[in-house]
């Protein structure tokens, strides 16, 4: 499966860079594999890899903090691994053959 997800703090001010690299750290340290862009992480797992690394990350992101905001959009393909790039790479050679 894949998760893109963006998660934030709320009430610490107006820059959460601090908070989101917090959640990109869990990410990253998971050994999932994952890429940042500047709106969300995706990771490729499984179900429960996948979702602890969300809740890990949220509760990184939200240390200090009243609330979180997690957006979370999952695609959930049983048997298909190498999806983060598979799914990219298609799409290009698709725009190559135009």
């Amino acid at each position: 499966m894949l998760i893109a997800f963006s998660v934030a703090p709320s009430g610490t001010g107006d820059s959460v860079s601090d908070a989101v690299a917090k959640a990109v750290r869990v990410v990253r340290e998971s050994g999932l594999p994952n890429r940042t862009d500047a709106m969300f992480t995706t990771i490729e797992g499984d179900w429960d890899e996948c979702m602890d690394v969300v809740k890990r990350a949220c509760e990184a992101a939200g240390a200090g903090a009243g609330r979180v905001s997690l957006v979370l959009k999952a695609d959930i393909r049983p048997g298909h691994t190498g999806e983060l790039d598979g799914k990219v790479r298609r799409v290009e050679e698709r725009l190559a053959d135009s």
